[in-house]
């Protein structure tokens, strides 16, 4: 068995009262036109850090009970795209592989003749046929493939051929919708995305943080003086709401699906970044309110504010939920 490493106030006057109606305008248009979630295809833009994109889509469609989004989801999982990660339970990689299973059953991803552990085209081609060979183990048991598959990744080949499929234990159960959750974070939507419930609440936390002081590192505690940066400001908007994301802004960015700039809606996080083909270079995050405004804390000197999302460094959009959020890593491995 391979798994070892589971985580498992106003500003301006009128100008702020204009951008209170637009943002509750906005966000009742919007939900009325927003009716469902489409199926997924493929990996969202940028969401795969750009060195490792084409070996997730060489080898995420390696047998049918895998895909692009879901090997990515188990990827990011382990190790966060770590190469060099490792456990303290001594397991290795970007995909964690306990020594005695990479021994087993690695595969050479680049053809070099070699299996190294810590070498992304192997491991992320090993990751995909330790997958694709779980899934045959179980092919012929009732239920979901991939469900079953994840379940034999976690717990076992012969607990899910015993039960009949994904076996009562809760760590595995949770692992199963841990997975196939932050799948949907990875993937391309089609068609439009659900509006997110919990919206309205976090953007009445922001706006009420409206004028206070940019403060790096900032969390908004008595401390602090209720200060905040980005991410601390977009996380105490979710938590008030009752969702908890990360702390960091390019980990909050996986918390949902990825509508597109004509599909935004007041409460999506918007997020900026260095490099437009990767998600793990983003360096800012705000809250969508509408009208391509969002609130923010920009930057030392500043105030929190609205800002116009429209600029080069925009990379794209989350549209936070409930299970996207409980699905992210809590505790990722450290360097080897």
């Amino acid at each position: 068995m391979r798994k070892a490493w589971l985580v498992g106030g106003a500003v301006g006057g009128c100008g702020a009262g204009f951008m209170g109606l637009l943002v509750v305008g906005t966000f009742v248009a919007g939900s009325a036109l927003q009716s469902g979630a489409g199926a997924v295809v493929g990996l969202a833009e940028g969401a795969v850090p750009a060195a490792y994109q084409p070996l997730v889509q060489r080898y995420g469609n390696s047998c049918s009970a895998i895909s692009e989004p879901l090997l990515a989801a188990q990827l990011y999982q382990e190790s966060g795209w770590n190469p060099t990660a490792r456990s303290p339970a001594n397991a290795f990689g970007m995909a964690q592989f306990l020594q005695s299973t990479w021994d087993a059953h690695a595969v050479d991803g680049d053809g070099d003749g070699k299996r190294n552990i810590f070498d992304p085209a192997d491991a992320i081609a090993s990751a995909a046929a330790y997958d694709c060979e779980l899934a045959r183990n179980v092919q012929h048991v009732p239920g979901d493939a991939t469900a079953n598959m994840l379940a034999a990744y976690n717990a076992g080949t012969y607990a899910v051929i015993q039960n009949n499929g994904v076996p009562p234990y809760k760590e595995t159960q949770n692992y199963v919708e841990r997975i196939t959750t932050l799948a949907k974070s990875f993937a391309a939507p089609v068609g439009r995305v659900a509006p997110t419930q919990q919206a309205a609440g976090a953007i009445n936390f922001a706006q009420g943080k409206l004028g206070l002081p940019y403060l790096w590192g900032g969390n908004g505690t008595a401390a602090q003086g209720g200060r905040f940066d980005c991410s601390g400001l977009t996380q105490a908007a979710y938590r008030a709401v009752g969702v908890e994301l990360p702390r960091v802004a390019n980990d909050q960015y996986n918390a949902g699906p990825h509508p597109s700039r004509d599909q935004l809606l007041p409460g999506d996080l918007v997020f900026f970044s260095n490099d437009l083909n990767d998600s793990r270079a983003i360096h800012h995050v705000g809250i969508y309110v509408g009208g391509g405004y969002m609130i923010d804390a920009p930057h030392t000197g500043a105030k929190i504010r609205f800002d116009k999302i429209d600029s080069p460094d925009y990379f794209g959009a989350t549209r936070v939920t409930q299970a996207g959020a409980a699905s992210l890593p809590k505790d990722l491995p450290a360097s080897a």
